[in-house]
């Protein structure tokens, strides 16, 4: 016996004698469309309206138990307009009704004093305006380097001091502990010597490293030497140069300590109350931390040297918070004292620095110390000029050109921290108080680089005054007008002085020998000049640009620069036609010559375009302009070029033709399309947009012309479609051709190029051998069946009213896709060649129609061609039964035990296509209908659900008309019980 069941030599005859398309039944697209329309019901509105609030009515049960009687409820209702949002807002919501269950006094004592610290912390909270130290770290170190070889000092302290540890009383211990920090000061030390910047950098970072490993094994004292022998580096200037980046490197060791200490204290003050809040006051911190705490500061305090005492007792200014409320405050002015001390200028305003760094970190609020730096600074500024650091410089052989920006990183935090949200009366003062100094360029400088940007600008002229009249040695003028003009950039000066203002400016700019002080200044005022001036200031300030950086190629140490610049222009002209009317916009472009730099300028110009020009153009100005721009991006791409770099550049390229329009001149927009196509070959995606557009070109001159197909309309758009056919040869992907083959192909169809349509056709389906298994996507492969599925039932519904060649023959184009799809090597474990042949007998089920289910305009298709005539239908039976022969041996080859579950699927997938197409009346067809249920049912692997819901769908088809012989069909269908 036949193992397969439904494909019996009795079936096998059925499939001959049966076939499909003779019996498909007759379709009245317009009733069964309008059967599946749902019901309208009327409805009776009255006061509803699906927006008004709903009347719930609430039902209370009040259920009351006593021993030895059973319950008895009472229940009450009430009618009510419940808004679960509204509730949330009236203090309903679960946290709300939580709180409310503890004592009301203390939550609202809770509450009221949170508010009012957390109030009281926001006003003494530092922004996100203010830029963080962090910030500054990295450029420092970057800026501050040398050649000279560098020296560090590190202790090598006996270990004597350990016999004394074990001693019981307090007053031993610390007496214990000041003996090791005298025999650290005046024991042996061993000199780290000609040290190169990174042997120097890398000993520093062991020494915060030594730093954690002594406070993780509890070797306190170690750690507080370490601290207090890398304080001491901070004294040495020998290597003037270094020591920005010096002291950076020592301040993270020194931020290190301090963190440590004060965990170390918070973890002391848990107890059984828990730790302590985070806005915790002295009151909160127990006995034995503030001990500890002030133990701290004891062994500091007896440090002998200013500078190490100084910075290891400012490293550690937060501890204060667990002595008393106002230890901040009184130690800031007595550190800024301790400055005083301090004799070399250099070091001590880097000491003002760090304790301003400090200061704003734990208590910005207290402005009074902050100022107190800032005046007292302009007290010792004029050391910088006297013989003692004259003569240190002349020692090292530094200039003063050299040595006063070393003072630029100090003073631009002083004056940050000072500057930050301070009135403006304060800010005046500290202006007068630079030009009583004689208006030195370096305060003047930092002034302009630490205030806002807005006092700047109001008071521009007056900096202008100021600069010229300052002494310029050891810090050039050009420095300054750049410092302005970064402020510039950031707010407006009064409208009034605007032009005196870029004039004073780049009557010194322009007189600048060296390209670099010229082009770092250039840059920054090229976007004042945009922001206030028109296109003609704007071309003038570029010419000069070239002028001073064409000689001698002085733009290839300058790209960054000149990048800046461009997208400073393109960032204020977003009118494209007014930017490429500046003279010198595109001869400003060829100074970047560097293949790279220039990809990423025409990269950030087409950017621009695309996110800013809101209508299509077709300004020749605009047109010729970008079209040289893409043409240098398409040009860069060549064989190494990443696949994410080619679809940025085909992305940016592509949005420049989209947004190009000639209106209705169609052979202009042609025109263009052709040469775009010419200039971007080597772009896939370009290739694809163009062929996309002149499609739509075709179909708009088919709407716009409203069906007056002249001979030039038609050439017109014959030229569009062999456009497309002789582009999609040129592309790669394989799924790509074919769906561009189908859509051009619909598109020729749709404007009546029938011949051309055929072509297109005949080409995708030469094309379908051509496919591979699998095929990559983002990197991966993937089998590519189910999207050669997909092509294919596309290719289907275009099919259905593609009329046939009088030359060629019924159904010639169907014949051959069929011939293709019987040759392709298909998978052996995939189903998708029988979905494709069930797809067919859809198609073919359809063209026995009638008339068919849609049409296009002016095109007749085979039910208008033939009407009905037996030859065409004999010839659609034929095909229909060479689809059913390959469906049916399909089913057959999956009797074996593994492929049960595929073969139940199918079965009942052409199960429900005969269901759909079939006409059931047939005895024959029928009964081969009761088989396939049969089948599908076999071996247990059908779903039951899906069983029940078709057999369901077949008894309500039945009720309607004509389709009693559907009762008759279900009785036969039984729904197979598991066991």
């Amino acid at each position: 016996m036949n193992s397969f069941g439904v494909c019996t030599q009795e079936t096998c005859s059925l499939i001959s004698s049966s076939h499909l398309n003779e019996h498909s039944r007759n379709r009245n697209y317009k009733a069964e469309l309008a059967s599946c329309r749902l019901e309208t019901v009327p409805l009776e509105c009255g006061d509803y309206h699906p927006l008004k609030p709903i009347t719930v009515t609430e039902s209370k049960t009040k259920k009351v138990s006593r021993k030895g009687s059973t319950s008895s409820t009472s229940s009450s209702s009430s009618s009510s307009v419940v808004d679960p949002l509204s509730s949330v807002l009236d203090g309903t919501d679960p946290l709300s009704m939580f709180a409310a269950t503890s004592d009301p006094a203390a939550t609202v004592t809770v509450t009221e004093s949170s508010r009012k610290k957390r109030d009281k912390d926001d006003n003494s909270f530092v922004g996100p305006d203010f830029e963080p130290w962090a910030n500054k770290r990295g450029e420092i170190l970057a800026r501050y380097t040398t050649t000279e070889k560098l020296s560090i000092n590190l202790f090598m302290g006996s270990e004597k001091g350990r016999a004394g540890a074990a001693a019981s009383a307090m007053s031993e211990k610390v007496r214990t502990r000041l003996e090791e920090l005298d025999d650290f000061e005046e024991g042996s030390q061993k000199e780290l010597l000609n040290l190169t910047q990174q042997d120097y950098v890398n000993r520093i970072e062991e020494l915060n490293q030594s730093l954690k490993d002594a406070w993780a094994s509890d070797q306190k004292v170690k750690a507080l030497k370490i601290v207090i022998q890398c304080s001491k580096l901070l004294s040495d200037t020998s290597v003037i140069q270094f020591y920005p980046s010096k002291f950076v490197l020592i301040t993270d060791i020194l931020d290190t300590f301090g963190k440590l200490v004060y965990e170390r204290i918070y973890s002391m003050c848990v107890d059984s109350r828990g730790a302590l809040p985070d806005h915790f006051s002295p009151e909160n911190v127990n006995d034995t931390a503030k001990e500890t705490c002030l133990n701290w500061f004891f062994k500091i305090a007896s440090i002998r040297e200013l500078i190490p005492r100084f910075y290891v007792e400012a490293s550690i200014l937060k501890c204060n918070k667990f002595l008393s409320k106002t230890g901040i405050s009184e130690c800031l002015p007595r550190l800024t004292c301790m400055i005083r001390g301090i004799g070399d200028p250099l070091v001590s305003v880097y000491a003002r620095a760090y304790l301003c760094r400090v200061g704003m970190e734990v208590a910005p609020h207290l402005k009074e110390s902050l100022t107190r730096n800032f005046f007292d600074f302009l007290l010792t500024f004029k050391q910088i000029h006297g013989d003692t650091v004259q003569n240190q410089l002349v020692a090292q052989g530094v200039e003063l050109l050299s040595y006063l920006p070393l003072y630029s990183p100090a003073m631009g935090w002083i004056f940050q921290c000072v500057s930050y949200h301070a009135p403006e009366a304060l800010l005046t003062e500290m202006m007068e108080r630079c030009k009583k100094l004689g208006n030195n360029a370096l305060l003047l400088n930092s002034v302009m680089s630490a205030f806002r940007a807005e006092f700047i600008a109001t008071r521009s002229m007056d900096f202008i005054g100021m600069i010229k009249e300052c002494d310029e040695s050891g810090f050039p003028k050009h420095l300054l007008f750049r410092s302005l003009g970064v402020n510039l950039a950031l707010a407006d000066p009064p409208e009034n002085d605007r032009l005196q203002i870029l004039n004073e400016a780049w009557k010194v700019i322009t007189k600048l020998k060296s390209p670099q002080d010229y082009i770092n200044c250039a840059e920054v005022w090229v976007e004042y000049t945009c922001r206030h001036f028109t296109k003609r200031e704007v071309n003038t300030v570029l010419a000069d640009v070239i002028k001073h950086m064409t000689p001698d190629r002085a733009f290839e140490d300058s790209y960054p620069q000149l990048q800046s610049i461009i997208k400073k222009v393109i960032a204020h002209f977003h009118d494209f036609s007014v930017l490429f009317s500046v003279e010198k916009f595109l001869p400003f472009l060829d100074m970047f010559q560097k293949e790279s730099v220039r990809v990423e300028v025409c990269k950030c110009i087409m950017e621009a375009f695309i996110k800013h020009q809101q209508e299509p153009t077709k300004d020749p100005v605009i047109l010729n302009a970008l079209l040289h721009i893409c043409k240098t991006m398409h040009d860069s791409v060549n064989a190494l070029t990443l696949e994410d770099e080619k679809r940025m550049l085909a992305h940016l390229i592509n949005g420049f033709i989209k947004m190009v329009s000639f209106g209705r001149d169609f052979e202009q927009q042609l025109s263009f399309y052709v040469e775009s196509r010419s200039m971007f070959c080597n772009l896939e995606p370009v290739l694809v947009q163009l062929i996309h557009s002149v499609n739509r070109l075709a179909m708009e001159t088919r709407k716009v012309m409203k069906g007056n197909h002249s001979r030039k309309t038609a050439a017109f758009v014959r030229a569009c479609v062999a456009y497309c056919f002789i582009t999609i040869p040129s592309l790669v992907g394989i799924f790509t051709r074919l769906n561009l083959y189908l859509h051009s192909g619909q598109v020729a169809l749709a404007n009546q190029c029938l011949s051309q349509a055929d072509a297109f056709f005949k080409a995708a389906i030469s094309l379908v051998p051509e496919v591979p298994k699998s095929i990559s996507i983002d990197g991966k492969l993937r089998p590519s069946e189910p999207f050669l599925l997909e092509f294919l039932c596309n290719f289907f519904s275009t099919l259905l009213i593609v009329p046939d060649h009088p030359e060629h023959g019924v159904l010639f184009l169907v014949r051959e896709l069929l011939n293709v799809i019987q040759d392709y090597t298909w998978e052996d474990s995939s189903d998708d060649k029988i979905r494709i042949y069930t797809s067919v007998l859809h198609l073919l089920s359809a063209m026995s129609q009638d008339t068919y289910l849609y049409h296009i305009d002016k095109v007749d298709s085979n039910d208008s061609l033939y009407g009905g005539d037996s030859r065409f239908l004999a010839e659609n039976s034929k095909l229909c039964e060479a689809a059913m022969v390959q469906i049916l041996e399909h089913l057959k080859t999956l009797a074996k035990d593994e492929a049960l579950k595929r073969q139940s699927l199918l079965g009942l997938s052409f199960f429900n296509s005969i269901l759909a197409h079939g006409d059931l009346r047939n005895n024959k067809l029928n009964q081969l209908s009761v088989n396939l249920w049969h089948l599908a049912q076999r071996h247990g692997c059908a779903d039951t659900r899906t069983m029940v819901k078709t057999l369901d769908y077949i008894k309500k088809r039945s009720k309607q008309p004509d389709m009693n012989h559907l009762s008759e069909l279900a009785l036969r269908l039984p729904l197979q019980t598991r066991t």
